[in-house]
């Protein structure tokens, strides 16, 4: 498929058709990896990395956090 550089601004960009968003499920403002390779642009998604709930409070450094939080084993149907 052949798309057109455009002035964007300040900047230059390129549109990606609608059919390609969504078969790739993207979106507006979602993040993409962008790399040269020879003579290529390559456009990527991220592998996305989930993480557990507890390395997110552990990157959390905000207020409210709560003092007397444990991490206990599961008592009933809980999933973690």
């Amino acid at each position: 498929m052949e798309v057109r550089i455009q002035k964007w601004g300040n900047s230059n960009g390129i549109r990606i058709p609608s059919p390609i968003l969504k078969s790739l499920k993207l979106k507006a403002n979602d993040k993409l990896n962008l790399e040269y390779d020879d003579n290529k642009i390559i456009i990527s998604k991220p592998k996305s990395t989930k993480i557990s709930l507890e390395e997110r409070f552990l990157e959390y450094h905000g207020k409210n956090l709560a003092k007397d939080f444990s991490w206990d084993d599961p008592e009933g149907k809980e999933i973690w």
